[in-house]
């Protein structure tokens, strides 16, 4: 059977399951033609496609967690200026898209269902072409983190293997989303938050600083839940057990809810025992000003996952500078 049978063949398999979603004959035509390029061989790079790939939107929390861990210090910000700026691009532009470009290749096939105008499903970028931009963004990213201390480089690496955990085989962490988004939230929030106060201080983080790196680790399993809403269809088809797709999607809306709170109550906790009161009024205000969106988000999850990632979870990054302010020495 040639390559475009074996397509043909998957498709008239996958249909069913298609049509019982509701998937519009458009966006059939679409995931049919996608199935297709995601292993077409060849080499393929559209210039355009390469910053999608990358998926800037992507960027910002571990940018904002390597900001957090460097206003954690308590050190002259304008006095290290450059620190911070390398930080934060190898923080985003160069290990996030990493990780993203990375993902696209593994996650492939799953995104020709989801998400079938990404650059790979769409034919723009093939497979081998998404390999070289991962590795360019590895070695620009190893250098830009040597800049900043060997040690940086070492958890750059960390990093990477960290990325392939979750995306790739063996271990392809994502398959469970119990696992995966802990991953995920490790890498963007806690990693980052630390290395942004080990870049700047080169020495072991004050023990606030840690524990509000782990706390809103946890607290962003809650916000890759959320972000796993827009996949739903293409995860059962797959078999790749999200926590919507294991618990449904509003009990998946509830917990992800439920644990971002439980983060933010234990870091407006160690604000408190520092003493910190305004600024831990201050984070306790921006939840309160969360609870109203979460009724909204569980009353109709499906409908309302992406506008609080937009806007619910901006209130929850927030906290996180709030309260590197507020354990400041």
């Amino acid at each position: 059977m040639n390559g475009r049978n074996a397509v043909n063949s998957e498709f008239n398999q996958l249909r069913s399951e298609l049509l019982s979603r509701g998937v519009s004959p458009a966006k059939e035509k679409a995931i049919q033609q996608a199935l297709e390029n995601v292993n077409r061989p060849g080499f393929r790079l559209e210039p355009s496609a390469i910053l999608p790939l990358m998926k800037p939107v992507t960027w910002f929390p571990p940018m904002w967690a390597f900001a957090c861990g460097v206003v954690s210090t308590g050190e002259d910000i304008a006095s290290n200026w450059s620190i911070l700026l390398r930080g934060v691009i190898l923080a985003g532009p160069l290990m996030c898209a990493m990780s993203q470009t990375m993902n696209d290749y593994f996650d492939r096939e799953v995104d020709a269902i989801n998400e079938p105008d990404r650059p790979i499903p769409a034919g723009k970028i093939s497979k081998q072409a998404s390999w070289l931009i991962t590795f360019g963004l590895i070695l620009t990213g190893f250098l830009v983190a040597w800049s900043i201390h060997p040690y940086v480089m070492m958890i750059a690496f960390a990093g990477v293997l960290m990325s392939h955990a979750y995306s790739g085989p063996p271990i392809r962490a994502k398959r469970n989303g119990w696992f995966g988004n802990l991953i995920v939230g490790l890498a963007y929030e806690g990693v980052a938050w630390l290395t942004g106060s080990f870049a700047i201080t080169q020495g072991v983080p004050a023990a606030e600083s840690i524990a509000l790196a782990i706390i809103f680790s946890i607290g962003a399993h809650g916000i890759m839940t959320l972000n796993d809403f827009k996949s739903v269809v293409g995860d059962k088809i797959r078999k790749v057990a999200s926590i919507p797709v294991q618990l449904g999607e509003k009990n998946a809306a509830v917990l992800a809810s439920v644990i971002m709170d439980a983060a933010q109550l234990a870091a407006i906790a160690i604000l408190l025992a520092k003493a910190s009161w305004s600024m831990a009024a201050l984070a306790g205000l921006l939840l309160l000003l969360q609870l109203p969106m979460q009724k909204a988000l569980v009353g109709n999850p499906k409908e309302k996952a992406v506008w609080y990632n937009a806007f619910g979870t901006l209130l929850y990054v927030l906290s996180m500078m709030v309260c590197a302010v507020g354990i400041r020495p």
